[in-house]
């Protein structure tokens, strides 16, 4: 494994660009490891409606960023108490939704500094039932990065202002709050640290107390590459925001693999555009799906034949056929 340093970088925008590019460029045969904090940040999963996840006046009168990443999962709020790990790596073909795989290291040394750390629900680790980080992933060409929150010391009360979570989300969990649900690493440590040495410990644990940490360090011409990435997805408007369509037909359902929401522009029986969100985990590019719906018959028996035409796990993960044809009647 070898230590990808970005040297505290605190621009997501840069972040998500310099993971994106190590995941298409450095070597296959190599797994990687980055830390990442940020300013006040919100980030968007992938196929989520970014506008319906955020409140909007409380981010522009606090100077939050808002951005996208490539992976699939829910909206965050990350400032610089909290330190994000990513592992890149090779896809083995088991490693998608296999978070235990990329979040058990994590969970060592996290229990070494006497933090009772485990994996829970889908992709969360908590501590005493709290939530102390949200992992995703992203998987393309034989690679898989998967990556996740470690709120350490973070302002929880902007986690709660900066999102409109979904209720039904909390509700079903049986609690009022994401401030009730989450808490900071600091608050449990066995020692008192900041978040720098923090990491430190992260990196010897990870590292098995190796005194030499092999690191990648980044070229003029790999930041000039970096710096393009920024620009063309994680700064470009369309791609954190996009156009929200109309539509006439508005479905939307939570499952124990993610929620999905269903926009359909339907005339005269057929659906005449399709749009999908939502916080589940796929491989597929969303967008594959939704053509293979569009121009067809808005109904049961006709969807649930093209459904069955489909791997409908490929573009939603632990979603099935049959949970979402439920959601879209």
């Amino acid at each position: 494994m070898i230590y990808l340093n970005n040297h505290d970088l605190l621009d997501q925008t840069l972040n998500f660009a310099l993971e994106e590019y190590a995941l298409n460029n450095l070597s296959i045969d190599e797994t990687y490891l980055m830390f990442y904090r940020m300013t006040p940040t919100v980030i968007v999963g992938r196929n989520q409606n970014t506008m319906e996840e955020i409140n909007m006046d409380y981010i522009t009168n606090h100077e939050i960023t808002v951005t996208r990443r490539l992976s699939g999962g829910g909206a965050v709020y990350n400032d610089p108490g909290n330190l994000s790990f990513s592992f890149i790596a090779k896809d083995d073909g088991d490693s998608f939704n296999n978070y235990k795989k990329f979040t058990e290291p994590v969970i060592r040394a996290l229990r070494h500094m006497g933090v009772d750390a485990k994996l829970e629900g889908r992709n969360d680790m908590t501590v005493d039932g709290k939530k102390i980080s949200g992992n995703a992933q992203f998987v393309t060409q034989g690679r898989i990065f998967s990556h996740g929150t470690l709120l350490f010391d973070v302002n929880l009360d902007h986690v709660s202002q900066a999102l409109r979570p979904d209720k039904a989300k909390y509700e079903s969990k049986g609690i009022k709050s994401v401030r009730s649900r989450v808490t900071n690493i600091r608050e449990h440590l066995a020692e008192d640290m900041d978040i720098h040495q923090f990491k430190v410990q992260l990196l010897h644990y990870i590292f098995e107390g190796a005194e030499h940490i092999p690191e990648y360090r980044l070229t003029d011409e790999d930041w000039t590459s970096i710096i393009n990435i920024a620009k063309k997805r994680y700064r470009n408007w369309d791609w954190v925001y996009g156009k929200s369509p109309e539509f006439n037909v508005h479905k939307a359902k939570r499952f124990p693999g993610g929620r999905v929401d269903f926009r359909l522009n339907v005339k005269k029986g057929i659906i005449e555009h399709l749009s999908i969100f939502g916080d589940f985990f796929g491989v597929g590019d969303i967008h594959e799906f939704e053509k293979r719906l569009t121009g067809i018959k808005y109904e049961p028996d006709i969807l649930s034949k093209e459904l069955k035409s489909i791997d409908c796990h490929y573009y939603f993960g632990k979603i099935s056929k049959d949970e979402l044809l439920s959601a879209l009647f």
